[in-house]
Order: structure tokens, then sequence, then C-alpha cells
């Protein structure tokens, strides 16, 4: 027999990511302070297993986390170029980002 885990599919910030429990993501900037706990109430799906539950569109459970930190992603650079015209324009943009760890689904 295979030991398959569990996870579960959220939404938050309009993006979806997959999370298990003791795993940490990086999911969009949250008004929350660090090390405060709190339940995302948007879960899409709870796959435990061979159980598969699927919302229609969201389920009626919670997957709880703990903030650990707040931060800025990495350097992305933007570039504006336009050809025979001596037009160039570059500018810097860093994500703001909360890092959560998922601990308990469902």
């Amino acid at each position: 027999m295979i030991n398959y885990m569990k996870f579960a599919v959220i939404k938050t910030g309009g993006k979806q990511y997959k999370v298990a429990e003791k795993s940490k993501v990086k999911i969009e900037k949250l008004k929350v302070n660090e090390g405060d706990k709190f339940d995302f109430d948007q879960v899409l799906l709870i796959a435990d297993g061979d159980k598969v539950e699927v919302g229609q569109p969201v389920l009626n459970k919670k997957v709880s986390a703990k903030v650990l930190s707040q931060g800025r992603g990495a350097k992305v650079m933007v570039v504006k170029y336009k050809p025979k015209t001596r037009y160039h324009k570059a500018a810097g943009h860093r994500q703001l980002f909360t890092e959560v760890q998922i601990e308990k689904i469902g």
C-alpha cells in the first residue's frame, strides 16, 4: 500500500496554492502580523489518500495557518524599448509576500 500525503488546494490573493500540513508557502501579502494564526476559508479541494473532496466551488472546511514572516521578493527588472526613437526606460519591482506555515487541513 502506498501512503499518500494529505493535501489541499486553497485560493488566496487571486491565485491557487497546493498545500500540505507542515509546509511553508509564500503567498500574496496579507494584512496580518508575524506570529498570528488565521484560517483560509476558500478551500477548493481536499485529498487524503483515495478520498477526495471537491468543492462546488468551495468546501465548507478551513485550512489553518501561522504567519512566519512578511517580506519582499527578488527584484524583477522591467524594460521598455522602442527602436529608432531613442526611447528606453528601465524600472525594478519587488513583490510583497507573506510566508505562512500550514498547521491543519480540514
